[in-house]
């Protein structure tokens, strides 16, 4: 970019060098006087350790480069260099935007099997410095990912309750049920509410459908977690449910997993990540 032929650019330059001239001229005259003036005036009545200060009036340079930088400021920010006007900011962004079109259009249509090698890349980069490359999340570091997704990390969660995600109706306590009721909701789950396949305890299943007024108080009827209200155990086991994990982030153990709708990852990528995420359930 010519900088000279940039107007707002070129002003800035023009007062960047009105500054350096005014400083040099100022501290010029500061220090030639410092050489022969002799102090005169009234002193305050504060003394600090026996020294006094002058009752100095304000020196109107000072002033006048004071409230200059203020208007200066206000006119650059909301008239000379307006929020729509070019920056190298606006245009990596427009840059990172259109790539982004580009590699959606371009992986729309992919398969399971290029999804989960795409993702497997991404989780490479993105999450296994805290999930571990396994995904066992480093000794309870982190997620263990190996075990989410599972008939046994339901009933787990139930346990221990569910943390972290900042879903509007809150944080999910522990001990809503005993182990042989917890069993049975995640046999149902399992089964009739995210339909993943069949559930290890399916004499459990019917027992579980009758617990299920436990759960269904914030996560509905049909598991669908009242319109984001709370999490949508319809998708547990799947990719869809690991896509709502990373755009909302969740408090761990050794930090916060930052919510991933910022831009960094397109929505295919993080359906991909998801992709690849539920082929490390054991």
């Amino acid at each position: 970019m010519n900088w000279l032929n940039d107007s707002i650019s070129l002003f800035t330059l023009i007062g960047i060098g009105a500054v350096i001239v005014i400083t040099v001229f100022v501290v010029g005259k500061y220090v030639r006087q410092m050489k022969t003036d002799s102090s005169t005036g009234e002193l305050a009545k504060e003394k600090w350790d026996g020294i006094g200060e002058y009752k100095n009036e304000l020196p109107i340079g000072w002033a006048l480069s004071f409230f200059g930088t203020i208007i200066y400021a206000l006119w650059y920010f909301l008239a000379g260099y307006p929020l729509a006007a070019y920056s190298q900011i606006g245009e990596y962004n427009q840059e990172v935007n259109a790539h982004s079109d580009r590699f959606e259009s371009k992986w729309s249509n992919a398969d399971e099997a290029t999804l989960q090698d795409m993702g497997k890349g991404i989780y490479f980069v993105q999450c296994a410095s805290c999930h571990g490359v396994v995904g066992d999340g480093m000794d309870g570091k982190a997620q263990n990912l190996t075990f989410w997704g599972s008939e046994e990390y339901i009933v787990k969660t139930i346990e221990i309750g569910a943390k972290g995600s900042g879903y509007p109706l809150g944080e999910m306590p522990a001990g809503l049920l005993d182990p042989q009721s917890a069993k049975a909701v995640a046999a149902y789950l399992v089964e009739k509410i995210a339909k993943t396949g069949k559930s290890k305890n399916p004499t459990l299943v019917s027992e579980g459908e009758a617990l299920w007024a436990t759960c269904a108080g914030c996560h509905s009827e049909d598991g669908t977690g009242m319109f984001g209200m709370s999490a949508n155990l319809s998708n547990y086991g799947k990719s869809e449910f690991i896509v709502e994990v990373l755009n909302r982030g969740k408090k761990g153990m050794i930090g916060n997993m930052p919510a991933f709708n910022d831009g960094r990852l397109t929505d295919i990528q993080k359906l991909a990540v998801g992709k690849y995420v539920t082929t490390l359930v054991e």
